[in-house]
């Protein structure tokens, strides 16, 4: 190494103002971005190249801070119409290096503003490698962001006297009605919102359907009185088994409407029926994961987001089909009742991976809806 490159390290060095601590009292220092707030979250990791926008506005990130395996991160700004929430909840964001100058005709924010303006901390100039591994071998935790002089031992007594809060869902979640409406509708939908992204709605609205968004704890006869033509029931972030509401919910409804669920509405239709889910080392986070359709034995590269999954023995006995199952690891990746007009998948096909190969499960929902449509009228 060169006298100067030491220069440039040791001037590196004295800039870091920030550091994460994690519960195993791992301590990785680096430079501030976004909020200065000190905050305990989950910390979990994700694989994409791409769409970090998308990632930090996702709300099933709540109480996650999550790092990006991709090194270059904030280079293509933020754009108004990309956004998957209002207002973005994650908890934080790790990465190896930080681009606070985008590059691109459609930004009209930095990263680090958007972050500060919601009170999301950030941290770079870290080893994103040997932070993920740590993930992969020692399974998702607990992790602190503080400024650099908070002592280590307080560090670690805020890290054991702080549990993460099991109100996901309800802090996410709409919590009056709202309405995204499209200029030839066909279709009327309740989407329930556990934590919904707005490209399901776009996605959704592209093929026809006023959609209804509700909140996560409407009562199944305000669905009765709106009436639609199918039910949707969103992704979302947490512990499946913290919202039994809306899993009463789906007891009622199902075989009354068809019945659509993604993610988080993927578990909560499975523990409907009897099944049981379970949280994963690490969790599923990126675009690449392989997904084979068990009905047409196709594969499909799929974009996921999750801490839990089905398990797939508890299946038996219940009325449900596994259709989809992940090649990685063998989880379950989609089940459906024909009976119930009812299916749903733990990924996400709304978010372009492949980048169309899951794009035909909404048009599955759309004839669903028609075949139900056309026998009530008949």
């Amino acid at each position: 190494m060169c006298a100067h490159d030491g220069e440039r390290q040791d001037s590196m060095v004295t800039r870091h103002d920030r550091k994460i601590t994690l519960e195993d009292g791992s301590v990785y220092t680096g430079i501030g971005f976004g909020s200065r707030v000190t905050k305990v979250n989950e910390i979990v990791f994700n694989t994409s190249m791409v769409g970090y926008q998308e990632i930090v506005s996702d709300p099933s990130y709540t109480y996650q801070m999550v790092v990006m395996t991709y090194p270059l991160i904030g280079n293509y700004g933020i754009t108004d119409e990309d956004f998957e929430t209002r207002t973005p909840t994650i908890g934080g964001l790790i990465v190896r290096e930080y681009n606070d100058l985008p590059s691109n005709f459609r930004y009209t924010r930095t990263l680090s503003e958007i972050m500060e303006e919601n009170d999301i901390p950030g941290i770079y100039d870290v080893d994103t490698r040997e932070i993920t591994r740590s993930i992969r071998d020692l399974g998702s935790r607990k992790v602190l962001i503080s400024d650099i002089d908070v002592p280590h031992e307080e560090c670690m007594k805020i890290l054991k006297e702080t549990e993460i809060p099991r109100d996901a869902v309800s802090k996410v979640s709409c919590k009056k009605i709202w309405y995204s409406k499209t200029f030839t509708p066909r279709f009327n939908v309740v989407a329930v919102d556990c934590g919904i992204k707005l490209n399901i709605l776009r996605s959704l609205s592209k093929r026809s359907c006023n959609i209804t968004i509700v909140p996560w704890n409407t009562p199944a006869e305000k669905i009765y009185e709106i009436n639609p033509d199918g039910v949707f029931f969103s992704n979302g972030p947490g512990d499946p088994e913290d919202v039994p509401e809306v899993v009463e919910l789906i007891k009622t409804l199902k075989g009354r409407f068809p019945i659509f669920g993604i993610c988080l509405g993927h578990q909560l239709i499975s523990l409907s029926y009897g099944a049981r889910t379970y949280k994963l080392k690490f969790g599923h986070r990126g675009g690449n994961h392989p997904v084979m359709n068990l009905e047409t034995g196709k594969i499909e590269i799929t974009s996921q987001n999750h801490s839990y999954a089905v398990d797939t023995d508890s299946l038996k006995g219940t009325d449900l089909t596994l259709t989809h199952i992940n090649l990685l690891d063998r989880t379950v990746e989609g089940v459906s009742c024909e009976r119930d007009n009812i299916f749903s998948v733990q990924y996400h096909p709304e978010s372009a991976p492949g980048p169309q190969d899951s794009s035909y499960l909404f048009d599955i929902f759309i004839r669903h809806m028609e075949e139900w449509k056309n026998a009530k009228e008949n």
